[in-house]
C-alpha cells in the first residue's frame, strides 16, 4: 500500500530538482536516463550520493541532480521557421 510518509519527501525532491533544471520535459529525460543507468549492471550504475536508504531509483536520480552530482547541457533553441510545404505528386 502507499506510504503517506514518503509522498511529501518525493514531491519536495521533485520540486527542488525542477527548480535546478528549469524545464519539466528535460527533468523527465534526465531522470529516466539516470534510472536506466542505476537499474542496469555495468558502468554508471552506482548511486553518486552517500545515503540511498529507502529511496527509489527516481528519487536517487533527482537527489543527484539537486546535489550537482549529475551534469547536463541545455542546447540553444533552434529558431523556428515556417515548415516548407510538401509538393503534391501529379498522378
Amino acid at each position: 500500500m502507499f506510504d503517506k510518509r514518503e509522498d511529501p519527501l518525493n514531491s519536495e525532491i521533485c520540486r527542488k530538482a525542477l527548480e535546478k533544471v528549469g524545464n519539466p520535459n528535460v527533468l523527465v529525460n534526465l531522470v529516466s536516463r539516470r534510472v536506466r543507468q542505476l537499474t542496469s549492471s555495468g558502468a554508471g550504475s552506482r548511486p553518486l550520493i552517500a545515503d540511498t536508504t529507502g529511496l527509489g531509483a527516481a528519487d536517487i536520480a533527482m537527489l543527484e541532480i539537486i546535489e550537482d552530482k549529475l551534469g547536463w547541457e541545455m542546447l540553444a533553441a533552434q529558431e523556428e521557421t515556417e515548415p516548407i510545404p510538401k509538393r503534391r505528386r501529379r498522378g
